[in-house]
């Protein structure tokens, strides 16, 4: 396909995308960027930044003439309807399993021109994850038992971990201790009113990616009635960072798996 086909100006409205690009080689096509984009780092001081997540600067975007925009899930669905009322192309992505990530990834990247570059990066994420189920495998083989996970999105209230979270946590060799609202798409639809349920099921480690704040052990520790939790008793409290791991993009195929399978195996190592 030719460089001159496919969007030349591209505003992104979420990280993934812009990351992607960068990863592709295709950032000159970037012109606009969300103000929560941290990867790749240097896109912050490359980019104008025109949009925050529920909310965008429509002006600011339609000066940049973008022939393309792209935004992911509902929650912005109203921006993009302004910008598609103003004429702009819009392509709203809305992945939610590890399979979704990857076919964003391959969309994205035929769109640009980069088909088969995209196909060998994600060819090459597939096989690390198959490393690491193997890996897996093989501790539980020889006596290892997998660990039971919890993974809190947000604190007050409990969220639980979506659903690409959820399966990379599965792969990297953990239990997600809530899979029935794992397959949840909506965070309202995946709070734990009761604290008490958590401590119910009782998870040996507890992994904490506040959205937007920093995760505080402590304070999960001091929860009433947690004292007793299997992952309070033996300090099982880790942060992954939302920018590594609630980022449905290469992040989370990346740096966020890497992150839990340390967690999980240097737990397997410890427990037969």
């Amino acid at each position: 396909m030719s460089k001159t086909l496919g969007p030349q100006r591209i505003v992104c409205l979420t990280e993934e995308t812009t990351e992607w690009l960068y990863l592709l080689g295709q950032e000159h096509r970037i012109v606009g960027i969300s103000g929560y984009t941290v990867r790749p780092r240097r896109a912050r001081e490359e980019k104008p930044k025109v949009s925050a997540f529920l909310s965008a600067k429509i002006d600011k975007i339609l000066a940049l003439q973008p022939d393309c925009v792209f935004g992911f899930s509902d929650l912005q669905a109203d921006i993009a309807a302004l910008l598609i009322r103003a004429g702009v192309q819009v392509t709203v992505f809305n992945q939610r399993s590890v399979d979704e990530i990857f076919s964003m990834l391959y969309q994205v990247a035929a769109m640009v021109g980069c088909a088969e570059q995209g196909l060998a990066w994600i060819d090459a994420k597939r096989a690390r994850l198959d490393g690491i189920l193997a890996s897996i495998a093989a501790l539980q083989a020889s006596g290892k038992r997998r660990p039971r996970v919890f993974f809190e999105e947000w604190d007050e209230p409990h969220i639980s971990g979506i659903r690409w979270v959820s399966e990379l946590l599965g792969i990297a060799g953990g239990d997600d201790v809530f899979p029935e609202l794992a397959a949840m798409p909506m965070g309202k639809d995946r709070i734990i009113a009761d604290s008490a349920e958590i401590v119910r099921r009782n998870p040996d480690i507890v992994i904490g990616s506040w959205c937007g704040k920093h995760f505080r052990p402590e304070k999960v520790a001091a929860r009433a009635g947690w004292q007793e939790v299997n992952a309070v008793k033996n300090g099982q409290l880790f942060e992954i960072k939302s920018a590594d791991i609630l980022q449905p993009g290469p992040a989370s195929l990346t740096d966020g798996v890497d992150q839990m399978h340390r967690i999980v195996t240097q737990w397997m190592a410890q427990h037969g």
